[in-house]
């Protein structure tokens, strides 16, 4: 050993007291690294949730990574008296010199404090949005949805974003607090459809695939009104009447989970479009071009000759 010592000391002008320090520093990290080791597999062996599972992963990665830090960081500087003083100098050179790192790292910490979201949720951050399926000291990584596929479904890109995003872009969390979205649908009649009886039959619609959901999401404001001012007076779905260019326009507001958007829509569609075939004084309107003649086909009181 001292034969080793003394060649590396001789060929490559290290000192042995430098030496002594890496050696100790591998050690300290062969150390963290087996313990932790043994920890997770114990803790695995217990433990069936996956979500469960990743949080010790990762709470232990970065437990280890601070003691390492702390003792590595002893190790070197044995000089000074205070742990402090090491940590304060080595802050003020990471934020001299590593500038986004340190924002990163600022993102990160605010991410674990606050918890705008986890490792699960559904968000939106700026332009992109996904489920956050990984998070780290200096990124978070989603799983992205949207973009060129339809009704928030998966596209399978992984997206990494830096942990300072989260101060310079606005965030929405499809999971937290309220944990439903409302949805619409529009639904366009001719004018000379029945378009009472259409709105009856999509109110039954409505009622039947969304209705169920009312008594959770009552519950769930409950809940979230104790941390932010959410309140609802309606939850029940509802069908809303107004007039386009083409026809009558009846929209479906509904509640619905984030994640079943499209299955929703596509079961809410299929009862819609069955009903209507089956109810003859209702057609779907489409853009048309049609000629209006009032005195034949307007009101007596507008100017038309018709009688009707």
């Amino acid at each position: 050993m001292q034969f080793v010592e003394q060649w590396t000391h001789d060929t490559l002008g290290i000192s042995l007291v430098v030496q002594e320090k890496i050696l100790l520093s591998l050690l300290v990290i062969f150390l963290v690294w087996f313990v932790r080791r043994l920890v997770l597999r114990a803790v695995f062996a217990r433990l069936e949730d996956i979500r469960a599972r990743y949080q010790w992963q990762k709470n232990s990665s970065y437990v280890a990574a601070l003691l390492v830090l702390l003792v590595i960081g002893r190790v070197w500087f044995e000089g000074f008296q205070s742990i402090a003083t090491y940590l304060g100098l080595l802050s003020a050179g990471l934020a001299i010199a590593l500038k986004d790192l340190v924002a990163d790292l600022a993102g990160w910490m605010f991410i674990m404090w606050r918890r705008p979201f986890e490792v699960g949720d559904r968000i939106e951050i700026g332009d992109r949005s996904g489920d956050v399926i990984d998070i780290r000291i200096f990124q978070f990584t989603l799983m992205e949805i949207g973009n060129w596929v339809a009704a928030d479904q998966s596209t399978g890109r992984v997206i990494h974003v830096p942990n300072w995003k989260i101060f310079s872009e606005s965030l929405a969390n499809y999971s937290k607090g309220f944990q439903y979205i409302w949805d619409e649908i529009p639904v366009l009649l001719t004018f000379e459809s029945d378009w009472k009886k259409g709105k009856t039959i999509l109110d039954e619609i409505a009622r039947k695939h969304a209705e169920h959901l009312t008594e959770g999401a009552s519950r769930k404001v409950r809940e979230a009104s104790s941390k932010f001012m959410i309140f609802y007076s309606t939850l029940t779905p509802k069908v809303y009447t107004s007039v386009q260019d083409s026809g009558v326009l009846l929209t479906l507001r509904f509640l619905c989970n984030p994640r079943l958007r499209r299955g929703t829509e596509e079961s809410i569609w299929e009862d819609i479009l069955d009903a209507f075939a089956a109810t003859p004084d209702i057609d779907f309107a489409y853009p048309t071009q049609r000629f209006y003649d009032n005195r034949a086909e307007g009101k007596p009181g507008a100017g038309g000759l018709s009688e009707k």
